[in-house]
């Protein structure tokens, strides 16, 4: 097993989102060689002598099945409009399941979000306002999550679910909290540099595959 001083090949989807972009940037400062794959590569302006940007559509296994080819470990950072109705996450992440599976890919993260499930430590209030206003809000978006986060506890492969809580537009502190297959108390927020910080930092953790890890300050 790679350890993480070992330079790995990552191949990010949804590159050019908020917690996409932040990842190739946290992946590129660790040493890593990033495939960022977007729908259009003027979407995403960086340059690197480690990074490959390159097209590719979820919708289409055909678009990128070569370049899971030698690759380390995968980030899906794809995201949609969580108000409104949604297939992306489930429909979009099962094509990559099974382009993986074809292509013996076998390390991946996905994005979810904490407020899909009411936590049994929050307190009373923020329950109350987790079920009677954040989910009713984004309830298309959760929805498909719950149909996403199925699909990918009965693949055979070492997936991480990450769910964070709201998400800011901050740096990067390295500072935050994780529970792994549990639940955080006032989990609350965390900026999507964090995010991508805990992905890129626990690729080859074991104790993260096949667990559904809580991320937030």
């Amino acid at each position: 097993m790679k350890n993480e001083q070992t330079p790995l090949n990552i191949l990010i989807i949804g590159a050019n989102g908020g917690i996409g972009r932040q990842t190739v940037l946290m992946a590129l400062e660790a040493g890593h060689k990033v495939t960022a794959m977007v729908r259009s590569a003027a979407k995403l302006a960086l340059t690197h002598p480690n990074l490959q940007v390159v097209t590719g559509d979820i919708w289409r296994p055909e678009t990128f099945k070569q370049y899971l080819a030698g690759k380390d470990a995968v980030i899906s950072a794809i995201g949609e409009q969580m108000d409104k109705p949604t297939t992306l996450y489930s429909a979009g992440n099962a094509n990559l399941l099974m382009t993986m599976k074809d292509m013996g890919a076998n390390r991946a993260f996905f994005i979810s979000a904490s407020a899909i499930e009411i936590s049994p430590v929050q307190p009373f209030i923020v329950k109350l306002a987790t079920k009677y206003i954040v989910q009713r809000l984004f309830g298309h978006g959760y929805a498909d999550q719950r149909i996403m986060e199925r699909l990918i506890k009965e693949s055979n492969i070492n997936w991480t679910i990450v769910r964070p809580p709201r998400l800011i537009d901050k740096p990067a502190t390295g500072k935050y909290r994780v529970a792994i297959n549990s639940f955080l108390k006032n989990c609350l927020k965390i900026s999507r540099a964090d995010v991508a910080h805990f992905m890129i930092h626990n690729i080859t953790n074991p104790a993260t595959y096949k667990a559904t890890v809580e991320v937030a300050y």
